[in-house]
């Protein structure tokens, strides 16, 4: 019964852009998992529940790369359609997020690459985040 309410609502997601000194983005190969394993995106996941859109930025950056977030601002919203009928409609909160540390992936990811805009058609981007990070180049780095 939760599962079928939670389809017919958008769903709040984190999606988290982490540039580096050369606004090259960190991006992650999804690996073990039921929707687009094999593809790229940002690290990030669903709002749960109870918890905030900054703590659940903080746990996900943390649980899927091993990072701590020192500083995120919000940069944009994006809504993300239903790809069929009965799919997910996600709302898309992107931020941008400061780290500290090393990259140590989870089991939800098996690579990562740190990528500018000349380099996005490289990569197979699931969850439209390549419609994200144009939008984070054009607008946000050369504004």
């Amino acid at each position: 019964m939760i599962e079928e309410k939670a389809m017919k609502y958008p769903i709040p997601i984190v999606r988290l852009i982490i540039p580096d000194s050369e606004g090259k983005v960190l991006i992650l190969k999804r690996y073990q998992s039921e929707y687009a394993a094999g593809q790229w995106c940002l690290p990030g996941g669903k709002v749960d529940y109870g918890s905030t859109v900054e703590e659940t930025a903080v746990k996900e950056l943390h649980e899927e790369t091993a990072l701590t977030c020192t500083s995120m601002k919000f940069l944009f919203y994006q809504d993300s359609l239903p790809f069929a009928e009965g799919k997910m409609h996600c709302l898309n909160l992107y931020l941008e997020c400061a780290v500290k540390g090393e990259i140590l992936l989870n089991e939800e990811s098996c690579d990562y690459a740190c990528i500018g805009p000349s380099e996005l058609k490289r990569y197979e981007i699931a969850f439209r985040h390549d419609l994200g990070l144009i939008r984070y180049w054009q607008e946000i780095i050369k504004a």
